[in-house]
């Protein structure tokens, strides 16, 4: 066998590898809020697969952009309907793939401790702090649930000033946590980790536009059976029961 010919049996030898290598790989774009949960669904799903999920996580609306503009992520978890559809409509996304994986819920929170429990609605109400997180209202899902709980409560425009917006409900949840902010609209899920708190309230549902998490197969996936797979793997119980322990409605 002549040089380039070896040369060219090693290179076809590299791709086979390569491309097995890359074949049980998913890559997949969660919203903030839902990065912790993804994560232990990635772990249960790659047990039962030997499939392995590659997370990137941030703003609904941040990730919807990057999508848009090529990102070669597979799946979409998005924490809304709106993005997910508008893929659908674009082109982006897998027609008829778009399905809801999750219902998001929204709680007033407040970190630390305290001998005498309080009442997290009173301290809004009654302007008893400096700072109020909430995620950004353009880009999070669960930034616009707070302004139109707000906008319930008929305060947003008396707490504006007030307001310290996060990129994402993860740097919305940070800045309650390291105290930047004295109360913070942030997700169920999320205070579901944290054993303390000064206050806590969930918000009625009826305060705000269901947050309506919907996943969605996009083109770039399409002949990734591992992505199809992993949606499939999505609606199973065994996703629902983790979904459901992780503080969503399903």
């Amino acid at each position: 066998m002549g040089i380039f010919a070896k040369a060219g049996t090693f290179l076809l030898f590299l791709f086979l590898i390569v491309s097995v290598a890359s074949a049980g790989e998913i890559r997949v774009a969660v919203a903030s809020n839902f990065v912790t949960t993804a994560r232990v669904l990635a772990k249960e799903f790659s047990q039962q697969n030997n499939y392995r999920l590659l997370i990137s996580f941030g703003s609904t609306g941040k990730l919807f952009t990057q999508i848009s503009n090529g990102a070669p992520f597979d799946v979409f978890l998005s924490a809304d309907v709106t993005r997910a559809k508008l893929l659908e409509e674009k082109g982006v996304a897998v027609a008829g793939s778009r399905f809801t994986y999750a219902i998001g819920k929204l709680t007033l929170w407040a970190s630390g401790k305290s001998q005498q429990e309080k009442d997290c609605r009173a301290i809004l109400r009654e302007n008893k702090f400096r700072r109020l997180a909430i995620a950004n209202p353009k880009t999070a899902p669960y930034g616009l649930a707070a302004q139109q709980t707000l906008q319930k409560m008929k305060l947003w425009n008396r707490l504006r000033t007030r307001l310290v917006r996060g990129e994402n409900i993860g740097q919305t949840f940070h800045y309650v946590v390291t105290g930047n902010a004295q109360l913070g609209f942030v997700a169920v899920s999320q205070v579901r980790s944290v054993n303390q708190g000064l206050c806590r309230w969930d918000v009625p549902q009826t305060y705000h536009t269901p947050i309506e998490q919907q996943a969605v197969l996009l083109k770039k996936g399409v002949s990734n059976s591992a992505a199809q797979a992993f949606l499939g793997f999505l609606k199973s119980e065994i996703a629902k029961s983790i979904i459901k322990r992780a503080g969503y409605a399903v």
